[in-house]
């Protein structure tokens, strides 16, 4: 029976630091949140002008990106009950009624309709001394090839200078669209990476918490 390997050994991710991710391979990658718009809600000249902006961001970058969307079901449990203490401390009965009918459709309809919380992701990355070929896989290639021909070394400051040149063409780009920017930090990289690398375990740690409330 050959021996289980580690699961550090299937991570790509070297360290975060300065809220960049630096990959075993040698690469560099910065991930930015970007929130969202309800495009079915603009008109049709407004939707043009979006995909058309959309399309001249996309053809000006002479790099790639990754674009994708975190989906995570909400746990309202600790809402519902803080409204049942807001109940208790409730002298006026009718209210209390209300409180109650109020906790219990939320209850039933959550049963019936999961409530789910998505964030938007642009992945920027950089490969100080190589390039990266036949990219796939999760975050398309992002977190895991290794290098094929290699470029002149630069120091670690002249790299994290060429990365954030990428980033402020990513964030200018999206911003003329009318959407919001910005790049997380350690904690919150390393918190997106585990919840990606981790779905099931997050699942059932929240589960966790909640029993033991």
């Amino acid at each position: 029976m050959e021996p289980t390997l580690p699961t550090q050994k299937f991570v790509s991710v070297k360290e975060v630091k300065n809220g960049v991710i630096y990959l075993k391979n040698g690469g560099m990658r910065k991930i930015l949140i970007v929130s969202g718009l309800n495009f079915d809600l603009k008109s049709e000249e407004e939707q043009e002008m979006i995909l058309n902006t959309f399309q001249n961001f996309l053809n000006s970058l002479d790099f790639s990106v990754q674009f994708f969307i975190h989906s995570r079901k909400i746990n309202i449990d600790s809402y519902l009950e803080k409204m049942l203490a807001r109940k208790n401390d409730e002298q006026n009965e009718l209210l209390k009624i209300q409180i109650t009918e109020y906790v219990e459709f939320i209850k039933s309809f959550v049963e019936q309709n999961a409530i789910i919380d998505k964030s938007f992701f642009i992945v920027v990355p950089y490969e100080p001394t190589a390039l990266i070929s036949n990219a796939s896989g999760f975050l398309g290639g992002i977190l895991g090839k290794k290098p094929v021909a290699a470029e002149a070394r630069r120091t670690e400051k002249e790299n994290v200078e060429q990365l954030e040149h990428r980033i402020e063409q990513a964030v200018s780009g999206l911003e003329q669209i009318g959407l919001r920017v910005a790049g997380l930090e350690d904690d919150e990289t390393v918190e997106l990476l585990y919840n990606l690398y981790n779905p099931k375990l997050v699942e059932k740690k929240d589960l966790e918490i909640t029993k033991n409330k």
